[in-house]
């Protein structure tokens, strides 16, 4: 992630709703991790890219990989240390990683390879990997083929423009140059999984991406408008509110 982008610092502002909100990841994605480096997590060294408040870092760290969190952001950084205290926490960039050559067996990029510039990036994560090591990138993409999903994106995108959308991660298939950097050497998976929240933690995950946040936040009151009509149509679809969110986490790995 840029430090020097705006819009990937936004979520600065709004660290503790990001925490509380949004989704995790299916225990299937580090699974497939190692299947794809061949090589197990437990006593790997690891580095998390944009590692934001921790969601990828403690699943991680939990496996057992000898983690280290790098995160542009203050507020995001702040967050993660206060909930992962033993975890180190490094202020930094995937552009520009303050890290040695070949320190590293594996480096994930969870939700924030968009972020950064690839043609930097790539390289920079290629320095730091040992030989033999990973790199992991991975998106949670919401399955626009369920069709409250696709109805709700619909009036997301009439919200902000047609160009865009509070589910607009772009995932594996958006993200810029992947193949033509590697020469299309990255593996690919499409790992689907589902959550079941309340409808307030539904709409704080949409309130928490970017989109919003560039317009004031959740307090603004576009968005409070907004997510007021949203609620109500949630009730329509899921009466008893509890909003089952379905997702499909895009995964590329390349091994050095």
């Amino acid at each position: 992630m840029s430090a020097s982008t705006p819009r990937a610092l936004s979520f600065d502002v709004s660290a503790a709703l990001y925490a509380a909100a949004r989704p995790g990841y299916p225990p299937v994605l580090l699974d497939t991790v190692e299947e794809l480096a061949a090589r197990p997590l437990d006593g790997a060294r690891a580095v998390d890219v944009g590692a934001g408040t921790g969601i990828a870092t403690r699943l991680l760290h939990r496996r057992g990989c000898r983690v280290t969190a790098v995160e542009p952001g203050p507020g995001m950084a702040a967050e993660l240390h206060r909930t992962l205290p033993s975890v180190p926490v490094v202020r930094g960039d995937g552009n520009r990683l303050p890290l040695a050559d070949g320190s590293a067996d594996l480096i994930t990029y969870a939700q924030s390879w968009h972020w950064t510039d690839p043609a930097l990036a790539l390289p920079e994560a290629l320095r730091v990997l040992r030989p033999g090591g990973a790199l992991a990138l991975w998106w949670n993409v919401a399955d626009h083929s369920v069709p409250w999903i696709a109805d709700q994106d619909a009036r997301l995108r009439r919200h902000f423009g047609a160009e865009e959308s509070a589910h607009g991660t772009p995932g594996v298939t958006g993200s810029r140059n992947l193949r033509q950097l590697s020469g299309g050497a990255f593996a690919q998976r499409l790992l689907p999984w589902s959550r079941t929240v309340p409808v307030a933690t539904h709409l704080a995950n949409l309130s928490s991406h970017s989109a919003f946040l560039v317009r004031g936040g959740p307090d603004a009151e576009p968005t409070r408008r907004f997510l007021d009509e949203e609620r109500g149509h949630l009730a329509a679809v899921f009466p008893d509110d509890m909003v089952e969110e379905r997702y499909v986490v895009e995964l590329a790995l390349l091994t050095s």
